[in-house]
């Protein structure tokens, strides 16, 4: 890795993408969580399992903190979940939603993301990685929503309950087809 301007760093060819380090969707079916339940209850559950939670979502993800407050003019804003990524040598925002995706969702991220470069991010670090964390999404959506923007947004779904043998068994054909072609 060099070094080309403050805090920014090109990464090699052969590097790992955000894309590819953080699953989608993550099944979170270890938090016991009934039919209904809040953003609260969820983030609760999510840090009681905290090391369960960092396993589903991938390799190499590091707690910072919970409710990470930032103050912009005169309004406290609170971040719900921060990482930090070792392969990404980034932040990593996460937002719980107990919805479907929306544009103003990703608009929020964007907006964490752009102070969390201001001000959490350590020299030598990579920008931040936003991901927001939801019950459903529709692909158009999140396409229109995220693309272009500056900042890296993913939009991934989270599960409470294992999906049915048909959907595993195509994930695993999937999963094995990227291998053999990075391979």
């Amino acid at each position: 890795m060099k070094m080309l301007q403050k805090g920014t760093i090109v990464q090699p060819d052969d590097a790992v993408t955000a894309e590819e380090e953080i699953k989608d969707p993550l099944v979170l079916e270890f938090l016991g969580l009934k039919d209904e339940y809040s953003e609260s209850e969820l983030e609760e559950a999510l840090v009681h399992h905290l090391e369960y939670f960092l396993l589903e979502l991938g390799n190499d993800f590091a707690f910072v903190a919970r409710q990470k407050r930032l103050r912009i003019d005169d309004e406290w804003y609170r971040v719900d979940l921060l990482f930090f990524h070792r392969s990404l040598r980034c932040l990593v925002v996460v937002d719980l939603k107990l919805n479907r995706f929306t544009p103003a969702d990703a608009g929020q991220m964007h907006f964490y993301l752009n102070y969390a470069r201001a001000y959490w991010t350590q020299p030598g670090e990579n920008p931040p990685v936003g991901i927001i964390l939801c019950a459903a999404k529709k692909g158009a959506i999140v396409h229109y929503a995220t693309d272009n923007l500056p900042n890296k947004v993913l939009i991934r779904e989270y599960l409470t309950t294992l999906p049915a043998e048909k959907s595993l068994a195509d994930e695993i054909n999937t999963m094995r087809e990227k291998l053999e072609k990075r391979f």
